[in-house]
């Protein structure tokens, strides 16, 4: 394949998207997911004059009785889609508190110089569907296959995630070896930690089904970032005060977003004192009486069927929420610190 490189003003570009004779959307792409923030940092690089890396077009339909036609955007979508929105002043970008004012509060001599701005074009061509799909997918490609927190970590970058990143970072997590070097390479501790904030905020769910929404819910703005911060650290703390052995199952992933989720209820939602050494010697208990039930010949029911639910489904709905309402019960019958 010949491929040639050329530099288009940002006007012919703008009008070609505004006459839809550039298509910024094909079905093929990934739907726009930047940040408001993204958007004006961006933004802001372009004003300053700074390159910003090539886009790749590729040939459309045309109509062979009038000669006209149309191209494709293959990469460089979000980009070229957040260069309209400002061109247009589109309400989908907020400047309050931005390093940069809209483009109709431009001078003219700065609305010429952003209109004239250079970008590099890669022209593939024409190309069918299916071989638009492909280059599109190389260019897109890692050297493996993304896991689902991957693939929603390379589509948004919003105040949701940069939380989660923050606390999969904090000194629990990382006093208690939760996670591995290779967690951290393919983001499942974010995904961990994701997976945590969003079940407090709506209840158990299946795996990540629900982590896309929320992304995209908090992109932008996540409000309830320093309440939920000061609320971890409260369930933080309060299971440090229990004094689990490190080689307690609590550290096990499963189990300590379990613990995690129903203390958060337990103290947080439900106000509760409890009292920290008794979770601890209840807990640590029960979770002996979970490591004995292949050997036992009657084991404990809620022991049995806390055990069958980390070793079956493990990511289910049901299993979490069934393992979720067998701690809330240890938890409350632990019993609470008495009032003075």
């Amino acid at each position: 394949m010949q491929t040639s490189a050329t530099n288009k003003r940002m006007r012919t570009l703008l009008t070609g998207i505004r006459d839809q004779t550039l298509i910024p959307n094909p079905h093929f792409q990934r739907r726009l997911v930047w940040s408001n923030a993204h958007k004006i940092a961006f933004l802001q690089t372009v004003l300053e004059g700074l390159p910003f890396p090539e886009i790749f077009i590729s040939a459309g339909e045309v109509n062979p009785d009038t000669g006209d036609g149309t191209e494709l955007i293959v990469d460089g979508q979000q980009r070229m889609t957040t260069l309209f929105e400002y061109f247009t002043g589109s309400r989908d970008l907020r400047f309050t508190g931005s390093p940069i004012v809209e483009y109709k509060e431009l001078d003219q001599i700065q609305k010429v110089a952003f209109l004239e701005y250079e970008v590099v074009v890669r022209d593939l061509g024409p190309l069918t569907e299916d071989e638009t799909r492909d280059i599109f997918q190389r260019i897109n490609s890692t050297r493996y296959s993304l896991n689902a927190m991957e693939v929603n970590s390379s589509r948004y970058d919003g105040e949701l995630k940069k939380f989660a990143e923050f606390l999969a970072n904090s000194s629990f997590f990382i006093r208690h070896n939760i996670f591995t070097s290779l967690d951290g390479r393919r983001m499942n501790d974010v995904r961990f930690v994701l997976t945590l904030l969003i079940t407090i905020m709506s209840g158990y769910f299946k795996r990540d089904e629900e982590h896309e929404t929320y992304l995209e819910r908090y992109n932008d703005q996540f409000p309830d970032e320093a309440k939920m911060k000061t609320e971890m650290h409260v369930v933080f703390d309060f299971i440090e005060s229990c004094h689990f052995d490190e080689k307690s199952r609590v550290w096990q992933k499963a189990d300590l977003l379990t613990i995690l989720v129903e203390l958060h209820r337990a103290l947080i939602v439900d106000g509760r004192s409890l009292d920290p050494l008794s979770v601890g010697s209840t807990m640590t208990a029960f979770y002996e009486e979970v490591e004995s039930v292949t050997r036992s010949e009657s084991p404990q029911p809620d022991a049995a069927e806390y055990y069958r639910r980390v070793r079956s489904g493990i990511n289910d709905r049901i299993s979490r929420a069934n393992r979720g309402a067998i701690v809330r019960r240890l938890l409350l019958s632990a019993g609470e610190i008495p009032s003075k």
